[in-house]
């Protein structure tokens, strides 16, 4: 195979990548047309699907910045393909993150991509390696919530308007979370280049437990219940109610009943 062709499959859209954004439009459709015999059942699948195709944005973000930046090994490990299984966590990545979005949870900020930062030489390269996924997080949460700060919801039903408020939550909560200066997540991957040498020695070690001891803290009441006012503020500035919110996750975790006052029209 010649170094062009190579290449070019190395940045080929994956066909795992391809079949879960059809899932995504699919089930959105169904969801759109209340084709689905269980409203609550199709809003699961397109949240899920949606949210797994957000985790590839996110991780390709991180890949497509760094390979700009001048990491040209992105693209032999497959980062660029959009490929979930190509990630080197896909436990981290991909599993963990879906089985929080399943339990009603918190947009969990996915794994990482592994990334030569050795071959990036300035300093604000690396800072912009580490933004790129969270800041492709707050871009999804913009355009699931462009109805709502246009004005523009005439027309757009109901269940759909709930899924897509609670589905803009999560990529808020991912955002918020993976900004965090805390070793481990993409927060701290922006200021590292400009610590000194002895301090990111010394914080090294806790870069493996950095997201446990996130989720760990926000266990403590007064913690949670000021993140929780932060995610709301966000979604309220941009024109979604913590109402729609709420209803959205009702209808998203369909196993406990759904709530008849959030569909009713």
């Amino acid at each position: 195979m010649t170094t062009a062709a190579r290449r070019h499959s190395d940045r080929r859209i994956s066909p795992v990548f391809i079949g879960i954004s059809a899932v995504t439009a699919v089930t959105g459709w169904a969801v759109w047309t209340d084709f689905a015999a269980s409203p609550g059942l199709a809003v699961f699948l397109f949240v899920v699907s949606a949210w797994i195709v957000s985790l590839c944005l996110h991780e390709y973000a991180h890949a497509r910045t760094a390979l700009h930046g001048g990491d040209i090994s992105v693209g032999a490990k497959g980062y660029l393909t959009l490929n979930p299984l190509k990630y080197t966590h896909v436990l981290l990545s991909i599993v963990l993150p879906v089985v929080f979005v399943i339990m009603g949870g918190i947009g969990l900020p996915g794994g990482a991509v592994f990334i030569e930062m050795h071959r990036i030489r300035q300093r604000w390269k690396h800072s912009l390696v580490s933004a790129a996924g969270p800041l492709m997080n707050v871009l999804f949460a913009v355009v699931c919530t462009a109805p709502f700060w246009l004005g523009a919801l005439d027309g757009v039903p109901l269940p759909f308007r709930l899924a897509l408020a609670f589905l803009a939550m999560l990529q808020v909560t991912a955002a918020i979370l993976n900004f965090l200066p805390v070793p481990g997540l993409d927060g701290y991957g922006v200021i590292e280049p400009w610590l000194s040498y002895k301090v990111r020695r010394q914080v090294e070690p806790f870069a493996p437990f950095g997201l446990l001891a996130v989720f760990v803290v926000l266990w403590i009441p007064e913690v949670n219940g000021v993140f929780f006012d932060a995610i709301y503020g966000v979604m309220d500035a941009l024109g979604v109610q913590q109402i729609e919110i709420y209803c959205g996750r009702d209808l998203f975790t369909f196993w406990d009943g759904e709530n008849d006052f959030c569909v009713a029209d």
